[in-house]
C-alpha cells in the first residue's frame, strides 16, 4: 500500500466541479486584480475568522511583513525594536521581523505542547519590546492568557502568525482573531490552500488594515498616488475565487482531519513515538499531525519502505541556518530536540480507514 504525506490532487478533486465554475467564471468576467472575487472572498474569510478586515496578499510571509511594515508606518514601532517569537518556528516568522529591520528575540518552545512557552516569555521584554509573535504551529492554538495579560501589562502587539491553523478554535474563536492582527498563508498544502501562492492578513485595527492594504498594491491607496514605498503583493481574483469555495468546506475538512488525528492518538501505542498532547481537538486543526522520535531518521526510513510517505517539519532550526550566522553559536536544547526528533506522519481530509490502519500498524510493529 502507497499513502502519500499529503495528496494534493486528492484534496482539489474533492472540490474540482465547483472550483472549475469559479475558474471559468473569472476567465469569463474579463476581470482579474483587485475585482469582485476579492471582496467575496475577504467578506467571507473576515466573517468566518471574526474579524472586521481581512487583507488578500500575495503570500503568507507578506502577510506578516506587511502587518510589521504597517505598524512601522503608523508609529507604533520602529527599525531596531523587538519582537518575541517561538525559536522552533518555521522560518518566514523570523523572515517577516528581519525584513523590516526589526530584532527577533527567540523564546523555547515547551516540550509538551511544542508551542512558545509563556512562562518564559517575561524574562525577555526589554524597553525595545513592541510585539509578541505567537504562531500556531502544527495547527495546534498557542495563544494563552498569560500571552494576552503580557501584552495589556507591558503595552505589547500580539501577532499571530496563523499560516497552520485555518480552521483552529480558541475557547469558541477562531485562531486569526486572538491578537491584533493575525498573518495567513494559503499555499496549496495548508488547510485552506489556494492553487498557487496567497496570503491575507485579517485584524479589527481600521488603519492597520488600511495601511496593508495600502503596502501590498505599490504603497497606494489612489491611483497612481503613492502614501508609501510599497510592493506588488496583490491576491489575484482566479485565486480568491478558489479560496472562497474551499472556505465553505474547511470546517468539515478540519473535522475529518481531527478523526484520523484521534485515531493516531487512540491506535498507536508504540512507547518508542511521542504523541502530540492535544486535551481539546478543537484548539488543534491538525495541519499536520507530529511525533516525536529518538531515533527519527531510522523510523521514517522504515515507514517509508512500508510505503507510508512522511516530512520533517523541520530538519534545521531557523537558529542553525546560514541566513543567521549570528545566532549559529547559540545553545536552544528543547528547539534543537523538537528539530532533530520531530516526524510527521500523514494527514489529510482524503485518508482512507484502510490507509489510517496502515499507517497505525506499521508505526506500532517498529522496533
Amino acid at each position: 500500500m502507497q499513502i502519500p504525506f499529503l495528496s494534493l490532487k486528492d484534496v482539489t478533486d474533492k472540490y474540482s466541479s465547483e472550483i472549475h465554475q469559479a475558474v471559468s467564471r473569472v476567465i469569463d468576467s474579463g476581470w482579474y486584480l483587485q475585482g469582485k472575487e476579492n471582496e467575496t472572498f475577504e467578506a467571507n474569510y473576515s466573517k468566518y475568522i471574526g474579524t472586521k478586515y481581512t487583507v488578500g496578499c500575495a503570500n503568507g510571509l507578506d502577510a506578516l511583513i506587511w502587518i510589521l511594515r504597517g505598524y512601522i508606518e503608523l508609529g507604533v514601532m520602529k527599525e531596531g525594536d523587538e519582537v518575541i517569537v517561538p525559536a522552533n518556528t518555521y522560518i518566514a516568522s523570523i523572515l517577516a521581523i528581519t525584513e523590516n529591520n526589526l530584532v527577533p528575540v527567540l523564546v523555547e518552545p515547551s516540550l509538551e505542547t511544542l508551542q512558545i512557552d509563556d512562562s518564559l516569555i517575561e524574562s525577555k521584554i526589554t524597553k525595545k519590546t513592541k510585539a509578541i509573535m505567537i504562531v500556531h504551529l502544527y495547527g495546534q492554538c498557542a495563544y494563552t492568557e498569560k500571552i494576552a495579560e503580557l501584552c495589556k501589562k507591558y503595552n505589547l502587539k500580539l501577532i499571530e502568525d496563523n499560516a497552520q491553523s485555518h480552521g483552529c478554535l480558541y475557547k469558541g474563536r477562531k485562531t486569526g482573531s486572538l491578537g491584533d492582527a493575525a498573518g495567513h498563508s494559503f499555499y496549496p498544502g495548508k488547510n485552506l490552500g489556494a492553487l498557487g501562492d496567497a496570503g491575507a492578513v485579517t485584524t479589527n485595527d481600521k488603519e492597520l488594515a488600511k495601511a496593508v492594504r495600502s503596502l501590498a498594491n505599490y504603497g497606494s491607496a489612489k491611483k497612481y498616488v503613492f502614501q508609501y514605498q510599497g510592493r506588488n503583493s496583490r491576491l489575484d481574483e482566479i485565486q480568491a475565487a478558489i479560496l472562497d469555495v474551499k472556505l465553505k468546506h474547511l470546517d468539515e475538512d478540519v473535522k475529518l482531519r481531527q478523526n484520523v488525528a484521534r485515531r493516531y492518538i487512540e491506535g498507536i501505542k508504540n512507547p518508542k513515538v511521542k504523541l502530540p498532547n492535544v486535551p481539546d481537538f478543537s484548539a488543534h486543526a491538525f495541519h499536520v499531525f507530529p511525533v516525536m522520535c529518538e531515533n527519527r531518521d531510522e523510523f521514517q526510513k522504515y515507514l517509508e519502505g512500508n510505503g507510508i510517505g512522511t516530512n520533517i517539519h523541520y530538519p534545521i532550526p531557523p537558529h542553525q541556518q546560514e541566513c543567521y550566522t549570528e545566532w549559529n553559536n547559540i545553545s536552544l536544547p528543547i528547539t534543537e530536540r523538537i528539530h532533530a526528533e520531530e516526524l510527521s506522519l500523514p494527514m489529510s481530509p482524503c485518508l482512507t480507514d484502510e490507509q489510517v490502519n496502515w499507517v497505525i500498524q506499521c508505526v506500532n510493529e517498529w522496533e
